[in-house]
């Protein structure tokens, strides 16, 4: 059995029907119910639901087989595991945006407000950047609003929110798509298993 761990929410459903077109259907998923848990064991699959930003760590961990996460989480938490396929959905991109007409003179310690610390600072440290974290878990447009940062690094899909709070995207830090992910010692233990799957679904995402 394969054990699949998916992200709840929109995305999670676009993986999931690609996985149904590639032959790993599960139709008890789509009952409307409150079950975290669904297998078909005829098709050999267990799914899963739980949050984005869990997926990696029950994949690093063994309790998934292979999972769907964001290269964000990848880039920010380093989890050890394989990252098998691109799978050209959920695509958006990590940025910096502040305040319309914000210019960085570089004379001062640039205050940064983000969830994604570890990327912050690879991106601003490769810059040769003095930065003042500030670690922050939601609303981080209102940093700069307010006073709190003079940028913010977060992710960006179409920009809206940012435009309608008079910010915009001063520089893109790396493209984000979701991506298929495998346990090491999964992937040796059921390689054919996850193989076959792997190569179902590459065939239909192109």
């Amino acid at each position: 059995m394969l054990n699949i761990a998916l992200p709840k929410g929109r995305l999670g459903e676009k993986i999931y029907d690609i996985f149904e077109r590639a032959g790993y259907e599960c139709p008890s998923i789509k009952e409307n119910n409150r079950k975290l848990i669904f297998e078909n064991a005829e098709k050999g699959v267990r799914y899963f639901w739980v949050k984005p930003s869990d997926v990696s760590i029950y994949v690093e961990r063994g309790a998934a087989d292979i999972g769907i996460c964001g290269k964000d989480i990848l880039a920010e938490y380093s989890p050890d595991v394989y990252e098998l396929l691109d799978c050209k959905t959920g695509v958006c991109r990590l940025a910096v945006a502040a305040k319309k007409g914000f210019h960085d003179d570089g004379q001062n310690t640039l205050k940064v407000a983000t969830k994604f610390v570890k990327c912050a600072e690879a991106y601003y440290a490769s810059k040769g950047r003095d930065i003042d974290i500030i670690h922050l878990n939601g609303s981080i447009e209102l940093a700069p609003i307010l006073g709190l940062s003079d940028v913010i690094v977060d992710i960006v899909e179409t920009g809206t929110t940012l435009k309608e709070n008079d910010l915009e995207v001063v520089e893109t830090i790396f493209p984000i798509s979701a991506r298929l992910i495998a346990n090491k010692a999964g992937f040796k233990f059921k390689t054919a298993e996850i193989e076959a799957l792997l190569s179902k679904v590459k065939l239909l995402i192109g």
